[in-house]
């Protein structure tokens, strides 16, 4: 039988909350008449890695088969006074190490996934891909290669209002590479709004936290009953000043969840997931 607490389940679980679910992403076509894909393409293709040794240059059809972790950015990150960019190292919680972007969206798109979780390794400006066209060669640096258990995501960022037609073409040169080589393919062209406040918040405590005063399990046993107000919750702690900051924490590590199509406050709904 239903409950009045199981009207108040999340619509967006902050603990299921998927990177997909947090992204507006461009309709890349999966193909394009102007790209030459005739016989012997996934050869013809290449990509160009760099690595401590120098660089390497792998036909397309390899892409999957490269060593990634001795790879380095395919472009150097560059910081002058007069760019409209602003580029920066962020920290991910998944590999413990900071990683490379070029603007704020991009920074949004390292952060969006530290908090799905499941990643292996990301890396910043991976490969420039070669392509032809039936008139020219041409040249594209995708933004990010994140690896996951089993497979991988390759990611451009541009917002909508940019995308050019030229821009087009190299996505869906991009899009068919990593198809050939069994990744998945994805241009993140803006957010959808509501979640970012409360996913952001809570990337505050993503860092492990110690717990010598006991708190992790009290905020466990006070939501295992019933969801609380988040104002309540840390008021019924023997330390409401500091739950606070672990409340966040098990939100980032979705050992609790709330609804993140709503904002994050006081009269907040804490839930602990439903597992299966």
């Amino acid at each position: 039988m239903a409950t009045a607490f199981d009207q108040l389940a999340p619509v967006v679980g902050s603990h299921n909350c998927t990177f997909e679910e947090l992204v507006v992403p461009f309709p890349v076509p999966e193909t394009a008449e102007e790209l030459d894909t005739g016989v012997d393409w996934t050869r013809r293709w290449t990509a160009r890695w760099l690595t401590g040794k120098g660089e390497a240059i792998a036909p397309v059809r390899d892409l999957a088969a490269f060593e990634w972790p001795r790879s380095r950015p395919a472009r150097a990150f560059t910081w002058r006074p007069d760019q409209r960019h602003r580029p920066g190292l962020a920290f991910s919680s998944a590999t413990g190490r900071l990683h490379g972007f070029e603007s704020l969206a991009e920074r949004r798109v390292l952060l969006a996934l530290d908090f799905e979780g499941g990643l292996t390794e990301v890396l910043s400006q991976p490969f420039t891909l070669r392509f032809t066209t039936r008139k020219r060669a041409v040249r594209h640096t995708p933004d990010f290669l994140v690896l996951t258990r089993g497979t991988a995501l390759l990611i451009d960022v541009r917002p909508a209002d940019l995308i050019k037609q030229e821009d087009s073409l190299k996505f869906a040169a991009a899009h068919r590479a990593a198809a050939a080589a069994g990744w998945q393919y994805i241009v993140v062209a803006g957010w959808q709004l509501r979640p970012w406040a409360a996913i952001e918040a809570f990337s505050a405590r993503r860092r492990a936290m110690s717990d010598p005063l006991g708190l992790l399990p009290e905020l466990l046993t006070l939501t295992a009953q019933q969801p609380r107000r988040l104002a309540e919750l840390v008021a019924a702690t023997s330390r409401p000043v500091l739950a606070r900051a672990y409340v966040l924490h098990l939100l980032w590590s979705r050992r609790l969840t709330m609804d993140v199509a709503l904002p994050l406050g006081d009269g907040s709904w804490i839930h602990r997931p439903r597992r299966g």
